[in-house]
This record gives C-alpha cells, structure tokens and sequence, in this order.
C-alpha cells in the first residue's frame, strides 16, 4: 500500500441566482502536492438547477465548467493560465468568486489513491 498523503479539495458549486444564495454542487477539484495530481470531475444536474431557477443559463455554465475542466487538466487549449504548475491552478481554480460558478473552502485529507478519492468524492458530494 502506498504511503498517505496530503491533498486538498474544493467543491464546484453552481448559483443560478447569486443573490437567493442557493447552489447545486456540481463538480470538486482535488489537488496534491506529494503526488503530482490535480483532478477536476463534473456532473450538472440540470433538473436540479432548474428547479431553483428554470431561466438558469445552462449553456452558459456548461462552457465555463469545460473551461475550468481544460484548465485543471493543463490542455493545450486552457488558455495561460492552463500552462502554469498544478498547485497554480488549483489556485487560480479554487479562488473565491461572487458569480455563478462558485466554491467551497478548501479542505484537506490524506490519500494514499487521489484518482479513487477523487471518484469517491465526487460520488459523495455531486449532486
């Protein structure tokens, strides 16, 4: 068994009207240092999204998770700031925002399989 290891992680959380407050979780980045892994997994319910507000522009946060997903995962067409380092990104991708498209604070764990908590994460916490 591989030795346990830090690893932070923060929700993606979806505001379709940031002044009600109200969010479905829709995705958690995880970043570890001592493992050289960052991972994003998303899943948008959008029945849920539209219950909270049926005018929720789904495209629109459709695109700017798919964003995020090519940031985390350093593609060639992420843009600049998908060329800076894993923990760069995990930065850039868990800075607090007032849009719709928000996140959790960061937590913390130790793993010795980020990709399997990761999975279990997001099976725990996507909505």
């Amino acid at each position: 068994m591989s030795e346990r290891r830090a690893y932070n992680y923060a929700v993606i959380r979806v505001v379709p009207r940031v002044e009600r407050d109200e969010f479905v979780n829709a995705g958690v980045i995880l970043y570890s240092q001592q493992h050289k892994f960052l991972g994003m997994r998303v899943r948008v319910n959008e029945a849920k999204l539209r219950s909270l507000w049926p005018e929720t522009p789904m495209e629109a946060i459709c695109k700017h998770l798919d964003a995020a997903m090519k940031i985390c995962e350093g593609a060639a067409d992420g843009g600049p700031i998908a060329k800076l380092s894993m923990s760069e990104r995990f930065q850039w991708l868990t800075s607090p925002r007032s849009t719709m498209i928000q996140i959790s604070p960061v937590r913390t764990g130790l793993t010795s399989d980020p990709q399997r908590t990761l999975d279990h994460l997001a099976e725990d916490l996507i909505s």
